[in-house]
Formats: C-alpha cells, sequence, structure tokens
C-alpha cells in the first residue's frame, strides 16, 4: 500500500503534536500568573482551555484511527516550555516581562502553526477529510492566538521600551536589567 507510510509518519506526528499540547496544558497556567498584563493573562487563560479542546480534537483523531495518542515526547516544545520558563525566572517587571512572555508564547504558536499545517496536509492526502477538518480548526486557532499576541505586542513592547529607558535614565545605564 502505498499510502502505510505516510500514514505511519501521520500518526507519528499526531502522537508528537498530542504530547506538545498536553505539556502546554501544564505550562499555560504558570504563563498566565507571570503575566502582569490582565489583558495578557485573560489571553493565557482563554488558550488554555483551547487547548484543551486541541487535546480533545486529537484524542477523538486516535479514537477513529484506533491508535494511542501516547508514546511519544515532543522534544521541541519541550525545549519551547523550558526557555519559557527561564523568562519567567529572569528578573524582569512590568511590561518589560510580559514582553518576554509574548515572545515565548508566540515561539510555541509558530511551532504548533508548522506542525497543524503538516498534518493538515497528511490527512487530506490521505483522504481523512473529517481529520483534515478538526486539524484545520485547530490551525486556525492557533494562528488567531498568534495574532492576538502580535496585537498585544504592540502595546506591550513599546511600554516595555519606555519603562526600560526610565530605568536606564534614572540609573545612568544604556541596557535592560538583566539577571547576571
Amino acid at each position: 500500500m502505498p499510502n502505510e507510510g505516510l500514514k505511519q509518519l501521520y500518526i507519528d506526528e499526531l502522537k508528537d503534536i498530542y504530547n506538545a499540547e498536553t505539556q502546554l496544558v501544564k505550562a499555560l497556567p504558570k504563563m498566565a500568573k507571570a503575566s502582569n498584563s490582565d489583558e495578557l493573562r485573560t489571553g493565557f487563560e482563554e488558550h488554555l482551555e483551547q487547548t484543551k479542546g486541541h487535546v480533545q480534537r486529537l484524542e477523538q483523531i486516535f479514537e477513529s484511527l484506533g491508535e494511542s495518542p501516547k508514546g511519544k515526547k515532543c522534544a521541541a516544545m519541550e525545549g519551547l516550555v523550558k526557555e519559557g520558563g527561564e523568562v519567567m525566572e529572569e528578573d524582569f517587571e512590568g511590561a518589560l516581562m510580559d514582553a518576554a512572555l509574548i515572545g515565548a508564547a508566540q515561539r510555541v504558536e509558530h511551532y504548533e502553526i508548522a506542525a497543524y499545517g503538516t498534518v493538515c496536509n497528511f490527512a487530506k492526502i490521505l483522504g481523512e477529510s473529517e481529520h483534515a477538518s478538526l486539524l484545520q480548526e485547530t490551525l486556525d486557532e492557533e494562528k488567531e492566538t498568534d495574532e492576538k499576541l502580535t496585537q498585544l505586542a504592540e502595546t506591550i513592547n513599546p511600554q516595555a521600551n519606555e519603562a526600560t529607558e526610565q530605568d536606564d535614565s534614572k540609573a545612568g545605564r544604556k541596557t535592560p536589567k538583566r539577571a547576571a
């Protein structure tokens, strides 16, 4: 069968995304807690609920395939989550912390957009139109989240810059305050 190799790759990629999403379910509450902006915090909380829905869609796909979603660790998401954790350990304050969190979150979203785009295409090629529809729905939500983060960054990043410039002028510094 010509599709067997691609089908196995499809299942493998779905397992990778499933693990990535379950890692995010654990990471998003921490990002929300570290947020200073109410709007950013709410955005992380809303995306947590959306991510739980992504997990459910993936479980629905695995059930229809007669496969288990378990068995694969997404090393890429593990690294992105670790980087996000490192950002939260910095001594950034206020809008500067929010700007750093947005950057970490957008890296996650871009990874997910790429992953969902890939498996959605695989589903179409394999004739799994119901899967493709579910995956496209998630892909659209990931793109929407990325757009919301960009909109927040347009407000928060200038605030972070302003606060940094004020701190620098008071202290006679030229660089942002960071932990050594």
